[in-house]
């Protein structure tokens, strides 16, 4: 199975860059918030639980989230591999997905990350703001911090999956399609 995590900060492209690898390599998008905020919709078991959390003002815990994804994946077992984007976010959450993907004998072969400039992250997350009515991505400030905590705090993640031998950095400047390029001609090697 060709199992991928999507790295990147806020507006490097991810979401674009999953939808096409999707379609070419026939893989599952695996992005938590849609799990977390379907789980919440159809008030399922976990759901329910992550409600409470969030009722509380308290982050959903990993377990809850790895759970989640551990269902989603046995749901979803007839696919040629996932693609993991918005987790893990830390170490922690890393070790925890590997454990379960180990588990179910089906473990990450990779993880893209999509490497940007903040000057261009900037400007393509105001952009996005303004054609989506996005709040968030229409104020250069809040932008800045989230492209701050995001360098911050995700650097020892790449460092766990360098050292398994298992980090890609992708350029995620140029076009669309050259970004693919990039990001096929990775996958291919494996």
């Amino acid at each position: 199975m060709l199992n991928v995590v999507l790295f990147g900060p806020p507006g490097a492209g991810k979401g674009t860059q999953a939808d096409l690898l999707v379609q070419k390599y026939e893989l599952k998008h695996l992005s938590t918030g849609d799990i977390l905020r379907n789980e919440i919709k159809n008030k399922s078991e976990l759901g329910l639980k992550a409600q409470s959390y969030m009722d509380s003002g308290n982050l959903v815990p990993d377990r809850v989230v790895i759970d989640m994804i551990s269902k989603k994946i046995d749901n979803n077992m007839d696919v040629k591999g996932f693609i993991f984007d918005g987790f893990p976010r830390t170490t922690t959450q890393a070790e925890a997905l590997d454990k379960l993907l180990d588990e179910k004998c089906i473990p990450i072969k990779i993880m893209l990350s999509l490497t940007v400039d903040d000057e261009v992250l900037i400007k393509r997350l105001i952009k996005r703001g303004l054609e989506s009515g996005r709040a968030d991505d229409q104020n250069q400030k809040i932008i800045e911090n989230r492209i701050k905590e995001y360098n911050k705090k995700t650097s020892p993640l790449k460092d766990y999956f360098k050292l398994q031998e298992k980090l890609e950095e992708i350029a995620g400047m140029g076009s669309i399609e050259e970004i693919s390029k990039k990001i096929h001609s990775a996958l291919d090697k494996i």
